[in-house]
């Protein structure tokens, strides 16, 4: 989609709830199998910065992801984040929930995917946005498309715009001494 950067910002504005898959968007996609069954996954230092500061500073934060891998409570756990819901099947579905549960109206809330199991939930929420690398089929749908690649800061891009949209900027800046 080609949006103007006002319509971008005023969507952008009114999320409450920032909901994020995390294979290929999270990550780079790549799927790490260990001898004895686990799995390991890289997570960018940058998003899960982003991801916190959208907590601290009144956006809700949700895991949604079909798999179901222990790294993934890890991470959540590190960053405090609200919710993580793992082995979700259809995410469409858990988006509405996680929205009910809050009180919000879908247009409240952001989904951030790359592939086309995110489809459903994309074309729900009121933000629609992706990592650089998005499918392309996927990307057709999207509000918003990070410069970064996957795993690669390009959810931290999505963090900061919703952040800058919401005048949040100088207050986090404040935070860090900027």
């Amino acid at each position: 989609m080609d949006m103007s950067a006002a319509d971008l910002s005023a969507r952008a504005a009114r999320i409450r709830l920032a909901c994020f898959d995390v294979d290929g968007s999270l990550t780079d996609g790549r799927l790490i199998y260990l001898p004895g069954g686990g799995e390991a996954k890289a997570f960018h230092v940058h998003d899960g910065l982003g991801l916190r500061l959208l907590e601290e500073n009144g956006i809700a934060v949700a895991l949604v992801t079909a798999r179901q891998v222990p790294v993934v409570d890890l991470r959540a756990d590190d960053l405090k984040l609200s919710a993580v819901c793992q082995g979700v099947k259809d995410k469409a579905a858990m988006v509405k929930q996680l929205a009910d549960e809050r009180g919000l109206e879908l247009d409240q809330v952001a989904f951030f995917g790359d592939d086309l199991p995110d489809l459903p939930a994309i074309r729900l929420v009121g933000f629609a946005a992706g990592p650089a690398d998005a499918h392309p089929w996927l990307a057709a749908h999207l509000h918003w498309q990070s410069p970064q690649r996957g795993g690669q800061g390009a959810a931290r891009a999505f963090c900061d715009l919703l952040l800058e949209a919401q005048g949040r900027r100088d207050a986090v800046l404040a935070r860090f001494g900027g």
